[in-house]
């Protein structure tokens, strides 16, 4: 991979990581709700979900699935059930007491957190899709694969830990200074919701005849 192949990458990557979809609605709803020293695990596991698409799409399979109509529905529907459940679990948190910083004091494990950043992006089928048209454009087929597809996984991984983190950060940010009840009631309904809708949209999602 040429320099300039990897700036045209680098750049890509930040169009891609700033594109707002269910990682980023999932880092703001654990950064207001948790706060970003413990979001920050959710944030983790997001990047490992990315990491696990591209290994995918890597080694062949990414192209078995997008090609496999049942293959393609397991996962798709996996992925909708998930962030709708995500919602439903969202639009029910209690209203639990903040701490100083104003990260709510309710029990979710950095395990929990991790667990479900990395099943929100590696459920997703329209990021094995995405991953399979936009990395082969990059990767030179005459030069050996792998040490490419690793650079490209260590720079899509820097630039999605960035944009996350700043995701995590806003949100905690915005908790910080909406501690009522009643307010973090409210934000707990709108990324519910926004959950559900994203899993709704999902459900459309159809592969490329």
């Amino acid at each position: 991979m040429t320099a300039s192949t990897w700036f045209a990458f680098f750049i890509a990557s930040w169009l891609i990581s700033l594109s707002p979809g269910a990682g980023a609605i999932s880092c703001m709803a654990a950064g207001m709700r948790y706060g970003y020293a413990r979001a920050f695990w959710n944030i983790l596991g997001l990047q490992a979900g990315i990491l696990a698409i591209l290994a995918v799409v890597a080694a062949g399979l990414g192209a078995l699935l997008a090609a496999s109509t049942v293959a393609f529905s397991i996962v798709k529907w996996l992925g909708v059930a998930y962030l709708i459940w995500l919602g439903i679990t969202q639009w029910r948190a209690p209203v639990a007491p903040a701490d100083a910083s104003g990260a709510t004091l309710d029990g979710a494990t950095p395990r929990e957190l991790f667990v479900r950043g990395f099943l929100v992006n590696a459920t997703n089928p329209k990021g094995v899709i995405f991953m399979l048209a936009v990395l082969p454009q990059f990767i030179d087929p005459t030069l050996p694969q792998w040490p490419q597809y690793a650079i490209c996984a260590a720079t899509l991984f820097f630039t999605d830990l960035v944009v996350m983190s700043a995701y995590t950060a806003f949100a905690a940010k915005v908790l910080r200074l909406l501690r009522a009840p009643r307010h973090v009631h409210m934000l707990n309904r709108f990324f519910g919701g926004t959950f559900v809708a994203v899993g709704v949209l999902l459900a459309s999602f159809k592969r490329a005849a």
